[in-house]
């Protein structure tokens, strides 16, 4: 059985990938920096017939990723599939030249730091073909028109989309395929509530990738199945 780790799947979009991962037979681990809404969220899952394993894990932190993989690897279960998708939006974050310079550290060290230091723990736990697909956003490409909305996050995703194509250069060979995906603006905690997708459309196209997409397309950026700019 073909495994999958989903970080910040407490809620929002994590979650729905992860039910419906279950869907393709995946043996599911969510994660999440709360013990008790890792419960909640597992709760909500099993009222659907759905079993999944729980890591305690924030991305944020450097101890609590090592002690994560630790964890894992003491299982001696393989990773096939790593989804990246703890994030943080903070209120407050309106300009890069005004809001407090903490907003723009932290919003970095979460979304951007965060990928790359789960990715580098569960390297040695991956299979081979594997995959790894950072969420991204729109709000980070360099083709389309910056809005000013959430600066630190939009930036932070930029950075996200780099080290997407990076990271898809370096694990070419060891047959690792590495993506990113916008989900579009979907009705989250984060989204809010005048977004116009929902959950069950922003999990889409992870767990397309996730699951049918061709090892070929390592280093792309996709929305609704498709390739788009970066």
């Amino acid at each position: 059985m073909k495994t999958v780790l989903v970080t910040g799947a407490n809620k929002g979009i994590g979650l729905e990938i992860a039910r419906q991962m279950a869907g393709s037979g995946f043996d599911i681990t969510i994660s999440g920096r709360s013990e008790q809404r890792l419960r909640e969220a597992s709760d909500i899952l099993k009222r659907n017939g759905i079993e999944v394993h729980l890591l305690l894990m924030d991305v944020g932190n450097d101890a609590s990723v090592e002690a994560a993989a630790k964890a894992w690897s003491a299982g001696g279960k393989k990773l096939d599939v790593l989804i990246n998708n703890a994030a943080v939006a903070i209120k407050g974050d309106r300009s890069l030249t005004v809001s407090p310079f903490e907003i723009f550290d932290e919003t970095i060290q979460i979304n951007s730091y965060g990928p790359l230091r789960v990715t580098r723990a569960f390297l040695p736990m991956m299979n081979k073909p594997g995959r790894v697909i950072m969420m991204s956003s729109g709000g980070g490409s360099m083709t389309d028109p910056v809005e000013g909305w959430s600066p630190s996050y939009c930036v932070s995703k930029t950075m996200l989309n780099g080290l997407t194509r990076h990271l898809a250069y370096e694990l070419e060979k060891s047959s690792i395929a590495v993506n990113a995906v916008c989900p579009g603006w979907v009705k989250t905690d984060m989204g809010g509530k005048g977004a116009t997708r929902s959950v069950e459309k922003g999990a889409e196209t992870p767990v397309w990738l996730a699951t049918e997409a061709s090892q070929l397309l390592s280093g792309q950026f996709f929305r609704d199945k498709k390739s788009i700019p970066w």
